[in-house]
């Protein structure tokens, strides 16, 4: 299976980064490509609103950066991964750019490849994941109709956590 992770931490080796690299390990040992992108390492400007995608554009969007290697890999992909570090209550304003993004890729249908999501989040504290799990829930499953794989999340001193990385490595390894 192709997955496609979105990585939203602007912390090159945060939390986020190892929780992603353990479910990696764990897919990858059981013949899935992973392919990981760090968005806010790379130039993606927010959604200009412009219809041009669903006017002129037949679903590609007018601006070209660093997003078009997304919709690449978005085009391929099996199952989509979110990771993020929370910020009040929801994604990175990183990831939010990009998820805003998939408007001309997902809408008004999803890739015909695309059939499962999972989502991966880190906090310093458990009661903070409502906004991005309101989003997940809205978004991904009800609206695109994905399969949920799961949310798995990690707080304080779980980030980084030998129990929390075999959890995901054991999600990832177990996947079909």
């Amino acid at each position: 299976m192709k997955i496609l992770v979105l990585n939203g931490s602007p912390r090159p080796n945060g939390n986020t980064k190892g929780m992603i690299e353990a479910f990696r390990e764990g897919a990858v040992s059981a013949g899935h490509q992973v392919d990981v992108m760090d968005v806010c390492r790379m130039k993606i400007g927010g959604c200009l609103a412009c219809e041009y995608c669903h006017t002129k554009g037949r679903r590609e969007c007018v601006q070209k950066d660093d997003m078009q290697k997304i919709y690449i890999l978005l085009k391929e992909a099996e199952m989509l991964v979110i990771a993020s570090p929370i910020y009040y209550h929801g994604i990175s304003g990183q990831l939010k750019c990009v998820l805003d993004r998939f408007y001309s890729a997902a809408y008004p249908s999803k890739p015909p490849r695309l059939k499962k999501v999972a989502m991966i989040l880190s906090s310093g504290d458990a009661n903070m994941y409502d906004g991005a799990m309101f989003s997940y829930q809205g978004d991904f499953l009800d609206f695109l109709g994905l399969e949920d794989m799961g949310v798995f999340t990690a707080h304080g001193g779980e980030n980084g956590s030998p129990r929390k990385l075999a959890e995901l490595r054991a999600f990832g390894a177990g996947l079909k």
